[in-house]
């Protein structure tokens, strides 16, 4: 019943029960789920808990193995989530691990900010976001989108977002694309749609446009293009 328990509230890593106790709480943690070490567990600000990531969830469990608690730790003296903080941490450790070549790259003149947008062609605020592209633009903000086909593998988005990937001009392809035109090109072989929807679910993204800041924060939908530059200063 325990291992069923955790199983449905991690589907990522299905956590194991320990048998023999090991060295210590973080060790003793850490041989709970398949790959992960102890420098994957730390401590919480909470005595006796502890923060482990799994993926890009973050859950925490007692030091005696006993409990698991999936929600938000909140630090009332700031009201501030600690645990969102370290999910935009999270996210931008992983991030750092896709290469810029990968994705489509929309560069400003005069770049102040760098977002990254998981998109999906078909959604209707996805292209309404890309509409404002020359806005984004004038303001200084730079747009590397990645692909996130929300039907997943071998939807009609998903062959969509390959055909842009494989065009001569993936920027003037996409922007076609998003303006529902048809875009004809070869296969060209392997493509990074797989891997950057595999990010997407494994950093939080349940929908589209999702736009990852500077700091590692995911903000869900659509944002004009004037309110997304204002928070992008102000944070």
């Amino acid at each position: 019943m325990k291992t069923l328990i955790i199983r449905t509230l991690l589907a990522a890593a299905p956590l194991l029960l320990l048998s023999p106790a090991q060295a210590g709480p973080k060790e003793d943690i850490a041989g709970m789920v398949p790959g992960l070490t102890a420098d994957d567990v730390t401590e919480s600000p909470i005595p006796g808990v502890y923060e482990v990531v799994v993926g890009g969830q973050i859950v925490y469990i007692t030091g005696d193995k006993r409990y698991l608690i999936k929600g938000e730790i909140v630090d009332l003296s700031t009201n501030e989530s600690v645990t969102e903080s370290r999910r935009s941490s999270v996210r931008l450790q992983q991030m750092a691990q896709v290469k810029e070549s990968e994705m489509i790259i929309f560069e400003p003149e005069n770049p102040k900010h760098t977002i990254t947008v998981f998109t999906d062609i078909d959604c209707g605020y996805c292209r309404k976001l890309h509409q404002e592209m020359d806005q984004m633009q004038a303001l200084g903000i730079r747009v590397r989108y990645m692909f996130y086909p929300r039907m997943g593998p071998g939807s009609e988005g998903w062959a969509k977002a390959e055909a842009v990937w494989c065009s001569d001009d993936r920027q003037q392809a996409l922007t076609d694309a998003k303006q529902g035109k048809k875009i004809d090109a070869p296969s060209c072989g392997a493509t990074p749609i797989a891997a950057e929807y595999e990010m997407g679910n494994r950093i939080g993204v349940r929908g589209t446009p999702a736009i990852m800041t500077e700091d590692g924060s995911l903000l869900p939908g659509y944002v004009p293009a004037a309110e997304l530059a204002a928070y992008l200063e102000k944070s």
